[in-house]
């Protein structure tokens, strides 16, 4: 009888460790296992002078492979359209500018059924959608221009040390663009030639929008500052899709 307890004992030692291991080994592969989710973990591995110092380093290098993408898929001369001018005068460009394969024309093109083109890889380049010059840090990118007149009215620099805007500044709407409110024609710009910035606002819109608007800047959360002769991000730089009409519309 004493040998059986003795053997019952071992046994369910035994037994016991087994479970054990088990159960650490279960708890160590759900632990290794990476819970799903809608965020991927941010891990900076460097300082951040040092990650400024390989950026600015980068920035020569991926400025020029933008410029490069930009003049193989675009025709980017300064040809400004007789006669044809946005609100405040600057020349709209005249002219498709994507560029063709080689051997091709706009009529041999639209003669050409879209499964034909598709089949032969005859869709202009300049027609896909434009990437971000650096697409893995993206971000805003602002016109010099544009950075001058913050820094003058702010105080803040929008200049980023990584990255210069892109597109040609006689392919970019007028600076600073014209605002029309779609309740006052009549009025005509309203912005009186000023950006319109967080210093200003108040000064230039009291009396003209209602008190809902100007307390709230509802009508400025849906603007889109591109013009007709505006390159989109998904468009080409014959404003082919960009919205229509230079200026914001309210």
């Amino acid at each position: 009888m004493g040998r059986y307890k003795m053997k019952f004992a071992l046994t369910s030692v035994v037994v016991a460790v087994v479970a054990v291991v088990f159960l650490i080994g279960a708890a160590s592969g759900e632990k290794g296992k990476e819970p799903v989710s809608s965020y991927a973990p941010v891990v900076i591995k460097e300082n951040f002078a040092t990650i400024m110092e390989r950026m600015k380093s980068e920035k020569p290098k991926i400025m020029a492979r933008q410029l490069e993408l930009l003049k193989n898929r675009y025709d980017l001369s300064n040809r400004p359209a007789k006669d044809v001018t946005m609100t405040k005068g600057k020349a709209v460009q005249e002219g498709a500018r994507a560029k063709l394969p080689a051997g091709l024309t706009w009529e041999k093109l639209g003669a050409m059924s879209p499964e034909d083109i598709k089949a032969k890889g005859l869709w202009p380049v300049g027609f896909l959608p434009l990437p971000h010059p650096n697409h893995p840090e993206g971000g805003m990118l602002f016109p010099k221009y544009h950075i001058e007149e913050i820094k003058k009215q702010e105080g803040r620099d929008l200049t980023r040390y990584d990255l210069d805007f892109d597109i040609p500044d006689h392919f970019l709407p007028e600076f600073p663009p014209p605002v029309f409110l779609t309740t006052r024609p009549d009025l005509g710009d309203v912005s009186q030639g000023k950006l319109i910035t967080i210093m200003n606002y108040f000064e230039l819109f009291n009396g003209v929008l209602n008190p809902k608007h100007l307390e709230s800047g509802e009508p400025f959360y849906r603007l889109d500052r591109r013009g007709p002769d505006a390159p989109g991000r998904a468009g080409s730089p014959d404003g082919s899709a960009a919205p229509p009409g230079p200026g914001l519309y309210l």
